[in-house]
This record gives structure tokens, sequence and C-alpha cells, in this order.
């Protein structure tokens, strides 16, 4: 019995792979307990800034990558105990099968790390997610998104720099060096991407508008849906979805509606010439009678000019920033009013008759 536990297969004893096995199959069943418990401590590490969010949450979100973590580590510790057996000691296109093996076990727990990271990251911006809920500002909701996924592009561009360096042995200062002219073409064209990222950084800083905000930028109307490190979403009032570079949001000149603090209303009206003056100053008083409504506020009614085929009247009237709807109906019931008015008076618009005379000349 003592000379099959020593007796050698494939560079090793039978022992040793027992005890290799036996130590992943601990870590395959313990991975869930342990991570469970990892996720617990770091909790209560970070308790008091997740004021708010249960540990359930935490736990769900870290546990995984925290078991697959460990069951790497510890798999790979434990393989790492055996010697590479000679039979499979060959080249794979002049790179030994070792090298290929180690460097692929590196890259493996590199990339369990960084998921790991990225976790994290989540777990922090619902913290703060949840904070900024409570203030109601909905400009800090997108900025934690936003900075929520820019932290996730860099810490993805380090562990692929962290592959290349630990897992390839591949010296990353001599490769930046090395691709000195590649890089800079490949910089002159990712020169719009850089521009549109430094704009994005612009408009959370900035803040001329906010995702939900309704705006009208180059000829498109709608509402800002989500804004990204290259570009904003709009969604149009003819519901379509359009993308609009970062970069072309800062340079265009952009007209923020949800901001406004008042709508305004405004009408131009050409009466006839044959308006007495006495009627155009009744029209005038029950024009500005029809504006004395509590939503209408700064009403002006006023004779503007006298041109030559109409009497030219200008009626114009701000309310709060009400709802769209209310506001198309309020117009509307301003203009079936006057139009009530006018036909009161007996006003016409200029142009509203027109009489044609036909002069024929006899022969004599």
């Amino acid at each position: 019995m003592h000379d099959f536990w020593n007796q050698v297969f494939f560079s090793n004893p039978f022992k040793k792979y027992v005890g290799v096995g036996i130590a992943i199959l601990l870590a395959l069943i313990l991975k869930r307990f342990l991570s469970r418990y990892i996720a617990g401590l770091l909790f209560r590490l970070v308790k008091k800034a997740s004021s708010g969010i249960d540990k359930t949450s935490f736990v769900n979100l870290i546990a995984e990558p925290i078991s697959i973590f460990l069951f790497l580590v510890i798999s790979f510790a434990a393989i790492e105990k055996l010697h590479f057996p000679n039979e499979l000691d060959f080249d794979v296109f002049e790179v030994p099968a070792k090298t290929i093996l180690r460097s692929l076990s590196i890259a493996i727990i590199i990339i369990g790390f960084i998921w790991l990271l990225l976790r994290i990251i989540d777990f922090i911006s619902m913290i703060l997610a949840h904070k900024a809920s409570e203030t109601g500002d909905v400009r800090d909701n997108q900025l934690i998104v936003f900075f929520r996924d820019f932290l996730k592009v860099i810490i993805a561009i380090i562990g692929i720099l962290m592959t290349l360096a630990f897992a390839f042995n591949v010296e990353v200062s001599k490769l930046t060096a090395g691709l000195g002219l590649a890089g800079a073409a490949l910089a002159l064209a990712a020169k719009e991407s850089v521009e549109n990222l430094i704009a994005s950084f612009i408009i959370f800083f900035d803040k001329p508008f906010t995702a939900g905000d309704a705006v009208k930028v180059q000829g498109i109307s709608g509402n800002i849906e989500k804004i990204g490190l290259r570009s904003t979403r709009i969604r149009t009032d003819l519901k379509t979805y359009v993308t609009v570079p970062n970069k072309q949001m800062v340079d265009s000149i952009v007209d923020n509606l949800t901001r406004r603090t008042q709508r305004k209303a405004e009408m131009r009206l050409q009466l006839s010439l044959s308006v007495a003056p006495a009627t155009m100053e009744k029209f005038v008083v029950g024009a500005r009678s029809i504006l004395k409504k509590e939503v209408i506020v700064n009403p002006s009614v006023f004779l503007n000019d006298i041109a030559t085929n109409a009497f030219l009247v200008n009626i114009d009237y701000f309310t709060s920033p009400i709802p769209l709807e209310d506001f198309n109906n309020l117009k509307q019931q301003v203009n079936v009013e006057m139009m009530q008015l006018m036909e009161k008076l007996g006003i016409q618009v200029a142009g509203a008759s027109t009489d044609v005379n036909v002069v024929t000349k006899s022969n004599q």
C-alpha cells in the first residue's frame, strides 16, 4: 500500500495528486461559505457609508466573484505543488507548454480579480445612488452612472496591462515606446472619440442639461434619456431614438426647455381697415379682459401698426411652466374667445372678403 501511494504518475507520486484533489474539492465545497463570510466582513467595514443598503444586496453582489476568485487562487496554488510532467514538455509554436499553462493560469486569476473590483464599483455606485436619491436631484444620479462606467473602463484597461505584464511577461513601457508611431496614428484616428470623452466631462461638470430634460438642439427636440462617455441619447417628439456626439452637444446651441421659467404664447392679428377706431378700442379692452386669467401673467395687447392693407394687433401673454397639453388647451380657449369677441364686434381680418369687379369697354 505504501508503494502504491509513492508510485509515480506523470512525474508526481500518487499521494500528491490526492492532496491536490482534496485541496480543490475543499475549495469547491467551502468557497460559498468563505465568500459569504468575507463579504460579510467587508460589509461591516463599509456599513457606516452604506446606510440604507441592506446586507443581502451587498453579499449577493460581491459573494460570487469572491467565491470564484478564492477557488481559482486555491486551485492554482495547489496545482503549483505538482511537478510539471515530462510527458507534457513540448513546444507550441516554439513556446513551452509549461509557459503557456502558467501564463493562462495567471491571466485567469487576474481576470477574476478585475471582475471582483468591477463588482465593488457597482456596490459603491449603489451606495452613492441611494444617497443621491435622497437629494431629489436627478443630475447626481446621472453623474454617478457616468463615473461608474468611466472607472470600469479604466480598471478594464489596467487589467489588460496587468495580464500582459504578469502573465505574458510583456514590458508595457517598451511596448508603449515601440508602438509610438502606431499610437500616434491611433490617437489621430481616435481624435473624435477623445473629443467626445472630454465633452462628456464638460457636460457633467457644467451641467447644461441632465437626463430627463427636454431639449432642442440642431433642429432636434426631445427628452434626454442617457448621457454616455461618447454620445447623448435623445428620445425625440416623434418617439425616434437619436444619438448625438457629446462634442456636438457642447459646441451647439442647446435650448433646455425643461429649465424655462415661463411659457409664452403670441398672436398676430391683421384686422380689416374698415374697423372703426372706437371698435378697435373696444376690441383691445375686450382682449385684455379675456387674458385676465389666473394662469396668465404679463399679458400685452396693443395696436402695433397701421399698414397699407391692415391694422396690426399684437397679443402676447405668459404662463408658468405648465405641462404642454395644458398650455395648448389654454391657447385654444383664448383663441376661441378672441374669435367670439371679433364676431361680437363685427371685426373681420384683412382680406377676409374681396370683391373683384370686371369692367369691359365696348368698341365704339
